[in-house]
């Protein structure tokens, strides 16, 4: 089978060994297909160790060999691209209802195209006495477009200075995370399409990225861009490279920041905003990239969203480093998942 991008293959496979049983009796096998890289970052012997204690025992499968001659699985887990995998996987899902696939392929393409992801959030249409969440104010420029044309596109469509240019497909590589900040119309056709331009919003240089696993929200806080004013804005011209603002130097849980600017989101938000994306885009590990608009208290604005990220991200540290009690959290999800449809069979 052909794969975009390196493999993690059956060589590799942890020894199994006999772990703790669940309370139905027994073990949970979730077979793994990622990549060699995400692999390395994603089972470290901690999460591991602590997995077959909990009766988890991760597996790997074969990508020589057909996927329904596996197994028996009771979780697949996987992080791959390429079309055919992308068949082989949900053919499995059609034939093995019993096994559940984190995540079905067509909801996670569904976020790597940056105007898709977002458009669920626009739907939601999410005001209540918690707080506003919407998105920035968008606009997309595809590939058929001459450079030249955007800043003709950006004053029709009204968008206001300054603007930032995002990739417009998510494909995992670090390419489709490079992101800019155009502070002149001018500047624009430098930009290669496809692409998105959203506005900034200015939100105290902070940001927050909220971990959904399952039905868990963890929240933490990153530096990002600091605050541009009408005065700079007179002053600077041209495009610009953002920094990587979510690195491991750029976490600001420890720092001591404006509690104005340093409050995360209020829980019931976060939790009506988690349930709801996990229903509209079927996925049960994803995380959200959020902003609090500067100035205020309970405006925010959903910025990105990332399927079960990963090292392309941040370099120099692993997503379960990022998640407060990563490891506990995901063992749990994993068994109540198992132990959710070992229920259904005792009611029918």
């Amino acid at each position: 089978m052909r794969l975009n991008g390196e493999i993690s293959s059956g060589e590799d496979e942890e020894e199994k060994q006999p772990g703790t049983t669940t309370f139905s009796g027994q073990e949970v096998v979730v077979g793994y297909a990622l990549t060699s890289k995400k692999k390395k970052s994603f089972l470290q012997p901690s999460f591991t160790g602590l997995a077959r204690n909990k009766g988890i025992n991760f597996v790997a499968v074969d990508l020589k060999k057909p996927l329904p001659e596996q197994g028996p699985f009771d979780i697949i887990l996987h992080k791959l691209s390429g079309e055919e995998w992308h068949e082989t996987i949900e053919d499995y899902r059609q034939t093995h209802p019993e096994v559940t696939v984190l995540d079905p392929p067509g909801a996670i393409q569904h976020l790597h195209n940056r105007q898709s992801m977002l458009q669920d959030v626009v739907d939601l249409n999410l005001s209540d006495c918690h707080g506003k969440v919407s998105i920035p104010r968008q606009l997309v420029i595809t590939k058929e477009k001459d450079p030249s044309s955007i800043p003709y596109e950006v004053t029709k469509a009204g968008m206001k200075l300054p603007l930032v240019a995002k990739p417009l497909v998510v494909d995992g590589t670090a390419k489709s995370h490079e992101l800019f900040l155009a502070y002149d119309e001018f500047s624009l056709s430098d930009l290669e399409p496809p692409l998105v331009l959203q506005e900034f919003v200015n939100h105290g240089g902070l940001l927050f990225k909220i971990y959904i696993v399952g039905e868990t929200i963890k929240v933490v806080r990153r530096f990002s861009l600091p605050n541009i004013s009408k005065r700079e804005l007179s002053k600077v011209a041209g495009v610009f490279r953002f920094p990587r603002v979510s690195c491991a130097a750029a976490s600001a849980d420890d720092a001591d920041l404006d509690p104005n600017i340093a409050e995360h989101p209020p829980r019931p938000l976060l939790e009506k905003l988690a349930r709801e994306l996990r229903h509209r885009l079927g996925l049960h590990l994803f995380n959200i990239d959020m902003i609090r608009e500067y100035g205020t208290k309970d405006v925010f604005y959903v910025i990105d969203i990332n399927y079960f990220p990963g090292k392309y991200l941040w370099p120099h540290i692993m997503w379960y480093g990022k998640m407060p009690d990563y490891e506990h959290v995901f063992t749990d999800f994993l068994l109540s998942l198992t132990q959710s449809k070992f229920k259904k069979k005792l009611t029918t």
